[in-house]
């Protein structure tokens, strides 16, 4: 009997070419859009109704079936108002793996098995193999930074169906086939919203205030547009004049409104040798004996680094590097591997500047 999947559609090549593969391979494929944004851009285009569009067309040309559903309230519940609240306190928060754990892979995957599937498929570069979750094999499209928080009983209901190929080769078999949406461009920006002009497109949810750049030693250098607007390493948009090498961000201080600015992109304030991160998700639901080597990731593409996890109290670990770490971002997450193999990952904690 053919096993039926539900295709994460996005109306980009990547989940077209999931559902191309997966009805070559014989399952019965059912063509799945979420709606998650409504609103229309600077250009005065919806996106979500541009993408459902492409959708329509793929599907119509692969030969399945297509729905569309509207989480519009639970984005917003469940990421968007997180997202609002961690600038508020002056983080950097990533709403993609958010999104992933709560959306797309929760109240989504819900869904498609409503609909009777077998497994949900989305065009993740990411791979599975016994319960594991590995890394695309495309270096530089590898997605697993993003989906640690998924566990070992969720990745038995999810396949990734471009995860073992190149994206190259992904455009190709889109052109050969002749998808509409073979030459798209990859999506890029904050989660499910696009690329947008950040300050502008934030400015309309909160209200910021001016305040100053200083240094650690407390000397004002210039002005700010508000806290939220900055992120530790940051270097362009600053607009501080003056001789010398150029500023970049190393703190903040929310309750004085004050962005800590220093010169020197080799500046010691810019690195650590160590974090604590919390709410800390292994993806075989148990974690390692201690002290753990691996390797890990502070940002999404970065390479592996090597650390050490020393300690881990409740969902908090403490990690040392092997060697120091540029712009370790609070509330970013740090993802651990060992080899190719993505073992789950935290949120780092913020340390004083």
């Amino acid at each position: 009997m053919k096993k039926t999947v539900v295709v994460g559609m996005s109306g980009g090549v990547d989940s077209a070419v999931s559902a191309l593969l997966l009805k070559q391979q014989g399952y019965d494929v059912i063509g799945l859009f979420m709606k998650n944004w409504e609103e229309k851009d600077e250009s005065g285009v919806c996106r979500s109704e541009a993408d459902y569009a492409d959708v329509v067309r793929v599907c119509e040309q692969i030969g399945i079936p297509y729905y569309a559903v509207n989480f519009v309230q639970e984005y917003w519940d469940n990421v968007f108002s997180h997202f609002l609240k961690e600038l508020k306190l002056g983080f950097t928060p990533n709403p993609d793996i958010l999104c992933n754990r709560e959306i797309k892979f929760k109240v989504f995957l819900e869904k498609a098995f409503a609909l009777g599937a077998d497994y949900l498929a989305t065009g993740h570069y990411c791979q599975i193999d016994q319960g594991k979750l590995l890394k695309g094999c495309d270096p530089n499209k590898d997605q697993s930074y993003f989906l640690y928080t998924l566990s070992k009983e969720t990745l038995s209901k999810v396949l990734f169906p471009v995860g073992s190929i190149e994206k190259s080769e992904v455009r190709k078999i889109a052109e050969t086939h002749q998808l509409a949406n073979a030459k798209k461009k990859d999506s890029t920006g904050i989660c499910f919203i696009g690329k947008r002009d950040f300050k502008e497109f934030i400015g309309q949810y909160i209200t910021y205030q001016k305040g100053s750049f200083e240094t650690l030693s407390g000397k004002v250098v210039g002005t700010h547009d508000g806290v939220a607007y900055y992120t530790f390493g940051q270097r362009k948009g600053l607009a501080i004049g003056g001789a010398g090498d150029a500023w970049f961000v190393v703190g903040k201080d929310l309750q004085r409104n004050v962005v800590f600015v220093e010169q020197g992109d080799d500046h010691p304030a810019l690195y650590t040798e160590s974090l604590t991160a919390t709410e800390m998700s292994w993806v075989s639901g148990a974690p390692p004996e201690l002290p753990f080597a691996c390797t890990a990731k502070v940002r999404y593409r970065q390479p592996d680094q090597p650390c050490v996890i020393e300690a881990i109290e409740g969902d908090r670990v403490f990690v040392r590097f092997l060697t120091p770490q540029r712009a370790v971002t609070p509330r970013q997450a740090i993802v651990f591997y060992q080899k190719d193999v993505c073992l789950g990952g935290a949120l780092i904690e913020p340390s004083s500047p």
